[in-house]
């Protein structure tokens, strides 16, 4: 399984959005350091993950909440667990 993430920054309330194959140790990696775009910028938290059975939908669906330039927009959609303007594809 994989998983497209969002993550939250405690002390800067910066965004990350990322993918994995291993969430529990991706975000272990973002909370010690040993991610470079995220390095120094923790502690993370958790906002929202979505579970795909291939790394290709797991990538779409990354580059597609990347899209959503917005922050409100971002968070109003990840909200709606439905999803329903996603594109077709990462349904």
């Amino acid at each position: 399984m994989f998983y497209t993430y969002i993550l939250k920054s405690v002390s800067t309330e910066k965004i990350y959005i990322g993918q994995t194959n291993n969430l529990k140790e991706r975000i272990s990696k973002h909370n010690n350091n040993e991610v470079i775009s995220t390095k120094n910028r923790g502690p993370w938290e958790i906002l929202f993950s979505k579970q795909f059975e291939s790394r290709s939908q797991a990538m779409e669906f990354e580059k597609y909440l990347k899209s959503l330039k917005n922050r409100k927009y971002l968070f109003d959609k990840i909200q709606d667990t439905t999803l329903k303007n996603m594109p077709e594809k990462s349904r």
